[in-house]
C-alpha cells in the first residue's frame, strides 16, 4: 500500500462491482478509508472484503442515489465512522438502450435521468456541503460516458443524454465550489471489462474479437485503468485540474 490518500476518506457509489469496485480498491491502496455504497448489500460486503484483506479500512452503506435523504445519511455515515469527506466519486449508473427515441419507454427515460443525473446532482449537493466546512475541501470525480457528449449510438438516447449532462453539470459545479475549496472533475470512460459494453447475446471473448476492428488501440479498457484515471483527479498530484472531462476509451472517440 502506497500513502497518496493516507488518512482521507473516499467515498464510491457503484462499488459492488466493475468501475466502482475497481476504483474502491484502487483508492484503499492508496491508504484511504472507503466507504462503499450501492443499491444491494452483498456485493458490496464483497468489495469491504477484498478491501480489508489487503490490509484497508472500509464500510458498506446501502442507498439510492436518486434519494435527497439517502445521500445526507451515506454522508453522515461515512463523516461518523471516519471523521470526514475528503474524496467522493460519483459512479452509480443505469443503462437502458435498444430503442429508437420515438420508441423508448417513458419509463426508461425517467430510470436513467434519475440515477444518472439527478443522482449526481444530489450527491454534488451532499458532498459539497460537506466538504467545504473542511479546511482542505475535497475532490470530487463524477463518471459519465464517451457516449453523450463525444460519441453516439442508435438506441441509447436517453443514456447519452443523461451522461452528456453530467459533463455540464460537472463543470459548472465546479466552476461554482472551486472557491470552497472543492475541486470536481469528470471522467468519461469508453467501452470497458464491464457487462455494459458487451452486446446483446455477446460473449466476452466475442467481444474480444469485435473491439480489435473497431477501437483503434484494438482492445477495451480494463477497469483498473479507468480507476486509475479517477485516482489521479482524486490525489494532490492533481490539485491544479479543475472541471476537466478525462476520456479513457481506447481511442474509440477520434
Amino acid at each position: 500500500m502506497t500513502t497518496r490518500l493516507s488518512g482521507r476518506t473516499a467515498l464510491v457509489t457503484g462499488a459492488g462491482s466493475g468501475i466502482g469496485r475497481a476504483t474502491a480498491l484502487a483508492l484503499a491502496a492508496e491508504g484511504a478509508q472507503v466507504v462503499v455504497a450501492g443499491r444491494t448489500a452483498a456485493p458490496l460486503d464483497e468489495t469491504v472484503t477484498l478491501i480489508e484483506e489487503r490490509g484497508g479500512k472500509a464500510l458498506s452503506v446501502t442507498a439510492d442515489v436518486s434519494r435527497a435523504a439517502d445521500w445526507q445519511a451515506l454522508v453522515a455515515a461515512a463523516v461518523d465512522r471516519f471523521g470526514s469527506l475528503d474524496v467522493a466519486v460519483n459512479n452509480a449508473g443505469v443503462f437502458r438502450g435498444g430503442k429508437p427515441l420515438a420508441d423508448l419507454p417513458e419509463t426508461d427515460w425517467h430510470t436513467q435521468l434519475d440515477t444518472n443525473l439527478t443522482g449526481v446532482f444530489l450527491a454534488l449537493q451532499a458532498e459539497i456541503r460537506q466538504m467545504r466546512t473542511q479546511p482542505t475541501g475535497g475532490a470530487i470525480v463524477n463518471i459519465a460516458s464517451t457516449i453523450g457528449l463525444h460519441t453516439r449510438r442508435p438506441g441509447i438516447a436517453a443514456y447519452a443524454a443523461s451522461k452528456a449532462a453530467v459533463t455540464a453539470l460537472t463543470r459548472a459545479a465546479a466552476l461554482d465550489h472551486i472557491a470552497d475549496g472543492v475541486r470536481i472533475n469528470v471522467v468519461s470512460p469508453g467501452a470497458s471489462a464491464t457487462t455494459m459494453s458487451l452486446r446483446p447475446g455477446e460473449t466476452e471473448a466475442e467481444r474480444v474479437q469485435r473491439v480489435k476492428h473497431e477501437l483503434p488501440l484494438g482492445r477495451i479498457s480494463a477497469t483498473e485503468e479507468i480507476a486509475t484515471a479517477v485516482l489521479y483527479l482524486a490525489s494532490d498530484d492533481a490539485a491544479s485540474v479543475v472541471g476537466t472531462d478525462l476520456v479513457v476509451d481506447s481511442g474509440g472517440s477520434l
